[in-house]
């Protein structure tokens, strides 16, 4: 005689039609629970492979970058594109730098905090920090999104993560604990949003907009260049 993989418990205790019933509908959920389901995301992650990374690209960029802190200075970037990690999902490296003073907002700020620990009887001193600078190299990695594209024009959207190497410099803190506080390593999450344009291979026009956002800095920047691709063109 067979029984019921969900009836067992009744051939050792014994069951009621009722009690049975519950044995089997505890059965079924104990199946569901532990049974391996299909899950999306693990269709998406098998299409994930290390077969398209390859150096696919070099590029230089040049632009503007402001942020909520510094003033609106002159950037320039480099970008090495490693091929598709995923259908239209591309991986980049790069590196940034730019140098932007303090705008005078953060440093009237700065000057009314020493002011506030000078004694003065008579009241007529004046507090001027002069100019404070903050140097940013940065280090990225992104993975873009690569939209539908003719040949010549690849527009896309990007997300990634970045390492910032910061150095303050000031003649009124070159020396002091103030330089050293600025002296920083952060990072940020950064977007991007951009395109590609192919004049003649291996050559592409490039246009590239980035917001990042650390604990100390945001910024916005708008850089454009060139890319020397060493494909017919940036397919998977």
């Amino acid at each position: 005689m067979s029984v019921n993989w969900r009836d067992w418990p009744c051939v050792f205790w014994g069951c009621s039609p009722g009690i049975r019933t519950s044995w089997r509908k505890l059965g079924m959920f104990v199946g569901l629970l532990f049974a391996p389901p299909a899950l999306p995301a693990q269709e998406i992650l098998e299409q994930f492979s290390y077969e398209g990374l390859r150096l696919s690209g070099i590029g230089i960029e040049f632009g503007v970058i402001g942020s909520n802190r510094l003033t609106d200075e002159p950037t320039g970037a480099i970008r090495i594109d490693y091929g598709f990690i995923a259908p239209n999902l591309r991986l980049l490296f790069g590196a940034s730098y730019f140098e932007g003073d303090f705008d005078d907002q953060n440093i009237a700020e700065f000057e009314t905090k020493v002011g506030a620990i000078v004694t003065d009887p008579t009241g007529d001193f004046t507090v001027d920090v002069g100019t404070i600078s903050w140097a940013d190299l940065e280090a990225s990695i992104d993975l873009q999104y690569v939209f539908p594209y003719t040949n010549r024009v690849v527009p896309y959207l990007g997300v990634g993560l970045g390492v910032h190497y910061r150095n303050g410099s000031g003649a009124t803190i070159e020396g002091t604990f103030v330089e050293d506080a600025l002296d920083t390593v952060a990072a940020a999450a950064n977007f991007s949003a951009g395109t590609h344009i192919a004049i003649a291979h291996p050559v592409y026009v490039t246009f590239d907009f980035r917001a990042g956002f650390s604990t100390e800095l945001r910024t916005l920047a708008g850089r454009g260049g060139l890319m020397f691709r060493f494909t017919p063109s940036p397919t998977r």
